[in-house]
């Protein structure tokens, strides 16, 4: 993560707001709090557990089910990715431009993988009717 990542950005309410509007979503006052936390910090990677401490800890006055309904919104609205670890474990990523993972299994950290750093030899065909949205790719590795 760069330095300007690990800065608070500036984002302003209105930027928020017109952010949310964009994708159409109704700015109101959780929504608003939860964007904040996850579009001003730039690039980083976020589970609902995390979200609700983080939230909590600055006064936002949210149950983990608001959490995850925001969450699969904002995802649902292309605000966030959400890579799924496992049955239990999902993380939701501000960078949605497409990018794979590596995933430290003893740590739980994900880190970006830049796309062109993966290359896929060949990937089979969708099945009739449909069509491939997107490949995710995540590495697991002992850290």
């Amino acid at each position: 993560m760069t330095t300007v990542d690990q800065k608070k950005l500036e984002m302003s309410d209105a930027v928020l707001a017109d952010k949310l509007r964009e994708v159409g979503l109704r700015p109101t006052r959780q929504r608003m709090a939860l964007a904040d936390i996850l579009l001003s910090q730039g690039k980083r990677h976020i589970t609902a557990e995390s979200l609700y401490s983080e939230a909590t800890s600055q006064g936002v006055n949210v149950s983990l089910a608001t959490i995850y309904n925001a969450l699969h919104t904002f995802t649902a609205k292309g605000l966030l990715r959400e890579i799924s670890i496992d049955s239990n474990r999902s993380y939701f990523d501000t960078n949605t431009e497409e990018h794979h993972h590596f995933y430290f299994e003893k740590s739980g950290k994900l880190e970006d993988i830049e796309p062109d750093h993966v290359k896929l030899a060949r990937v089979p065909d969708a099945p009739d009717g449909m069509s491939i949205s997107r490949v995710d790719v995540v590495i697991r590795v002992d850290g």
